[in-house]
């Protein structure tokens, strides 16, 4: 079973992406309101993947994807950060704060599920 994390504050946004990510074999999901929530949740759960938007009320996901790559048991855990955010600015500090993957919003369901598949391995 693949384990996959959705943080995004807008509930149709979470749950867009869960529909687009449904044709993933196996897979299993959670959602996270919050940036607060996705450390909770990634600090007692194990997840193969973690969908991650930016933009949060409480901590950014640039300070959620910094506590992942701060912990020894997830650096290797592939993050697609996925925002409005579509300046160089803001791509290249997902990057560099450990983003697997920059998406930008809209994106079209065969984009993220094509990169999900290649992230989760070629079972998925």
């Amino acid at each position: 079973m693949k384990e996959l994390l959705v943080v995004d504050d807008s509930k149709v946004m979470r749950d867009m992406v869960v529909a687009c990510l449904r044709g993933i074999s196996d897979a299993r999901f959670t959602q996270a309101a919050s940036g607060l929530e996705a450390i909770e949740r990634l600090s007692l759960g194990r997840f193969d993947l973690v969908v991650l938007d930016l933009n949060m009320p409480d901590i950014s996901g640039i300070e959620v994807l910094e506590f992942v790559r701060s912990q020894d048991n997830l650096k290797a855990l592939p993050i697609v950060v996925v925002t409005t955010r579509g300046d160089e600015a803001s791509r290249a500090s997902a990057l560099a704060a450990g983003a697997t993957l920059f998406m930008t919003k809209p994106f079209t369901p065969e984009a993220i599920v094509a990169e999900a598949q290649r992230l989760l391995g070629a079972g998925a």
